[in-house]
């Protein structure tokens, strides 16, 4: 009797120990996956905190200018807008396909760094200035950039309107004056090439002084969109120069 009664308890405590064991597994692996959610919802914060703070620190970058940068990015577009006119002349002049086909990447290239620029101001709250051409005539007015940013350069010039005074542009480096500009556009064929690269060589050099001028100014390009755009402007211009030079070599 007494084994019998042995062989039926030994089990029944198998048993109950197992299901305890059971039990006790469940509860642990609940709390671990308690744990691991814990843990992940904590990660996806502290992600989205970085993130915040990712995208504050790139509205701060863009505060971080000077006048001298407004100035370069208003003159600068100016600038450009030149070489456009320059450029739309080459299809209408019976340029050679070269001579087209470098003055189609200049107008690509430019009116692209256009946009940038006056982005760059806008985004800046500082006025952007508008490109208008008609023929061999540049009309250029500003309009308000982005006013919800606090930060002003220093004696910027906020809320202007109306037409740019384009007095100072025949100034600039490289800058053609209109007697230039028209003896270009009433030169055709091979003429017309030679004087496209002279000229056009002229106004490169020019905006390479421009960016060095930029660089020479104390606090000026350590916003870190302005230093690459002048950057990349300068080397472009550069690299151009020495191409432009090589074709007016070979004619």
């Amino acid at each position: 009797m007494i084994y019998h009664r042995l062989m039926i308890t030994i089990p029944l405590l198998l048993a109950t120990g197992f299901f305890i064991s059971i039990v006790i597994l469940a509860c642990s692996g609940t709390q671990a996956a308690t744990d691991h959610t814990d843990d992940r919802h904590s990660a996806v914060h502290e992600m989205s905190e970085l993130e915040a703070l990712y995208w504050e620190r790139i509205r701060e970058s863009r505060m971080n200018f000077v006048q001298a940068d407004v100035d370069f990015m208003t003159d600068m577009i100016a600038h450009h807008a030149q070489a456009l006119i320059m450029s739309r002349l080459a299809p209408e002049n019976d340029a050679s396909r070269t001579i087209q086909t470098l003055a189609a990447r200049i107008i690509n290239a430019q009116d692209g760094e256009i946009q940038t620029m006056q982005k760059w101001l806008s985004d800046r709250g500082q006025p952007v200035p508008v490109v208008h051409i008609e023929g061999l005539n540049l009309m250029i007015h500003m309009e308000n950039g982005d006013q919800d940013h606090g930060h002003h350069a220093q004696h910027g010039n906020h809320g202007m309107h109306g037409r740019h005074d384009m007095s100072h542009h025949h100034d600039m480096p490289g800058m053609l004056t209109q007697e230039q500009l028209e003896e270009l556009a009433a030169a055709a064929g091979r003429e017309f090439d030679r004087k496209f690269l002279e000229f056009m060589i002229e106004h490169h050099l020019g905006a390479v002084i421009m960016v060095q001028e930029l660089f020479a100014v104390d606090g000026a390009a350590l916003d870190r969109e302005a230093f690459e755009l002048a950057s990349g402007i300068k080397a472009e211009q550069v690299t151009e120069i020495e191409r432009m030079r090589l074709m007016l070599d070979e004619m």
